[in-house]
């Protein structure tokens, strides 16, 4: 990507003709294996769309919200989401699936950093969950790296590829995210951004262009 707009993505809201881009994504056993522990058979589209149903109704919406990481040409090349957002707990379980033709670009800290600013400074959350797969390094990673506290390990959890593995629980407090945030925005380069809207907003972006934080 040598072009400067390239680097550029956006961040925007899931709709429904976007699953005919996702439905081949997790139709690689590899990739499905480590995303999603409670799948184990590739879908097709229609299977896709009964599964996501709930993200595009009204009464389902509340309770998850997810956005397509979309590139300068239009392209969508990763999904992150909130699931079971609880407005009593104040509390959600944050996923991030980047393509595997745009991995090591950077972009799943970066999204899942403004998703992070997003539940704690639009939604008013106090706390985010994640699980990773105890072999998945990358996912350990992303997660040591937004601040995420180990809280507990879940033995034998997750199957996949004729294996047990253990799961991994991880917690991310808003207060835990504010001690972390200043750091890992200086430590990410801005030769690639992620950013809400069409036209890029910048208190709304990763690494920060405009800092409103607190």
């Amino acid at each position: 990507m040598s072009d400067k707009s390239d680097s550029v993505f956006k961040l925007r809201p899931l709709e429904k003709a976007d699953l005919e881009v996702i439905t081949p994504w997790f139709q690689d056993i590899e990739d499905l294996g480590r995303f999603d522990r409670t799948s184990r058979i590739p879908f097709n589209l229609a299977h896709t769309e009964d599964v996501w149903r709930d993200a595009f109704s009204a009464s389902g919406s509340n309770g998850k919200c997810w956005f397509v990481v979309v590139s300068n040409s239009g392209q969508v090349v990763g999904i992150v989401g909130l699931e079971a957002i609880s407005p009593v707990n104040r509390d959600a379980v944050i996923a991030m699936f980047v393509e595997k033709s745009v991995r090591r670009l950077g972009l799943a800290i970066r999204a899942t950093a403004l998703v992070a600013d997003f539940a704690f400074r639009q939604l008013g959350l106090n706390r985010l969950t994640s699980y990773y797969r105890q072999d998945n390094h990358i996912s350990r990673d992303l997660v040591e790296r937004l601040g995420c506290q180990v809280e507990g390990t879940m033995r034998q959890a997750w199957y996949a590829d004729g294996t047990f593995h253990d799961m991994i629980v991880v917690g991310l407090l808003r207060q835990d995210w504010m001690n972390t945030r200043p750091t890992l925005a200086k430590s990410i380069s801005s030769e690639t951004v992620v950013t809400f809207g069409e036209n890029g907003c910048p208190s709304w972006s990763w690494p920060p262009q405009v800092d409103k934080c607190d």
